[in-house]
């Protein structure tokens, strides 16, 4: 764990209302790795059972044979929505982005690390 102050200095908004989520040890089918302009490096289109597919990074899955995965880990692709100025704590980068929660501790997910610049204490 990181927890580290950030402040957001452009705003992010998800696209994802239903984000993928499961548990250690989940079956995963593995589709298209994400290939966009942004610096989000491997990270895969995943399906499991009962929900919409979502992206989960590489280093969380468990590759088996030809398209067959499970989850190296407890996982949710739950967005954090933020505006500029607003101060996130900041408790692990994966593959360009960061899981975060808001200062109040009342909401919490990934946002991309391009959006955010890293407060120093003084």
């Amino acid at each position: 764990m990181e927890n580290n102050t950030w402040l957001v200095i452009s705003s992010h908004r998800s696209e994802y209302p239903e984000p993928i989520t499961f548990a250690k040890g989940t079956p995963l089918m593995v589709g298209e790795r994400y290939e966009g302009e942004e610096d989000w490096q491997d990270w895969f289109f995943c399906q499991c059972a009962g929900q919409q597919g979502g992206w989960v990074p590489a280093p969380l899955i468990e590759w088996l044979d030809k398209g067959q995965a499970r989850a190296r880990e407890d996982y949710t692709a739950r967005e954090l929505n933020v505006q500029p100025g607003d101060q996130l704590i900041g408790h692990r980068k994966i593959n360009g982005w960061i899981w975060c929660e808001n200062a109040e501790r009342t909401a919490s997910g990934w946002v991309p690390l391009a959006n955010l610049r890293e407060l120093h204490e003084a």
